[in-house]
C-alpha cells in the first residue's frame, strides 16, 4: 500500500516495487482514506509519506499500528530528529529519507515487515500464554472448591476434573469452569 501525495514520486514508487516483485494492492494521495484502504486490502506493508492532505502519514500510521493491521514504513523528504522519534512513537517500524535509492527501499521494507512478523509472533505468544494460565487458575479453584466442598484431597479432585474432561470430551478447564460457576459435582 503506497500512500504519498505527489503523484509521479506514487507511480516511480509503485513501479520499483512491480519491478522487485511486490504488488501494490493499493495506493492513495490522501492520508484520510489510508486506513480504510488498508482495512480493506490488509498489505504487508503500508509506506506513507507524512505531509498528506486529509491527514498526516504520523497520525495514519499511529491508526494502522494501533489496530496492527500491517507494519509501516514512512518514506519522507523530513529528516528532523524530531519527526523520526513521532514516527517510531506512532508504530513505524522503518523510516526513509527522499531522495531514496532502490538499494535503501528494499531492505527497509524487509526490516519492516520482518519486525512485524516478530511483533504479530509475541503478540500471539502472550495471548496463549495469557489463556494457559487463565486456565490454570480455573483448574486450581475447582480444584479448591472440590477440596473444601466435598473433602477431597488434590489428587481426587484432579481425578475428578480430568475423567470428567475425557467422558464429556472437552478440556479440563471447561470442566473446571463448570466446577466454579455451575456446581458441577462427583454423583454419589
Amino acid at each position: 500500500m503506497i500512500a504519498e501525495d505527489e503523484a509521479i514520486i506514487r507511480l516511480d514508487l509503485k513501479e520499483l516495487l512491480e519491478e522487485e516483485g511486490y504488488d501494490v494492492v493499493a495506493e492513495t494521495g490522501r492520508g484520510d482514506e489510508v486506513v480504510e484502504l488498508v482495512r480493506e486490502h490488509k498489505p504487508d506493508l503500508a509506506i506513507l509519506d507524512i505531509k498528506m492532505p486529509g491527514m498526516d502519514g504520523l497520525e495514519v500510521a499511529e491508526r494502522i499500528s494501533t489496530e496492527r493491521v500491517c507494519a509501516v514504513l514512512i518514506l519522507t523528504a523530513f529528516s528532523q530528529r524530531d519527526l523520526i522519534d513521532q514516527a517510531r512513537d506512532a508504530g513505524a517500524l522503518a523510516y526513509l529519507v527522499k531522495p531514496f535509492q532502490r538499494d535503501d527501499l528494499i531492505p527497509a521494507i524487509e526490516v519492516a515487515r520482518g519486525r512485524f512478523a516478530e511483533i504479530q509472533a509475541l503478540e500471539n505468544e502472550v495471548e496463549d500464554l495469557t489463556e494457559r494460565l487463565e486456565a490454570r487458575k480455573v483448574v486450581d479453584r475447582a480444584k479448591g472448591v472440590l477440596m473444601d466442598d466435598l473433602g477431597l484431597d488434590e489428587q481426587g479432585a484432579w481425578r475428578f476434573l480430568q475423567t470428567t474432561a475425557m467422558q464429556r470430551r472437552v478440556k479440563i478447564h471447561d470442566v473446571a469452569r463448570l466446577v466454579v460457576d455451575e456446581g458441577l459435582r462427583p454423583e454419589s
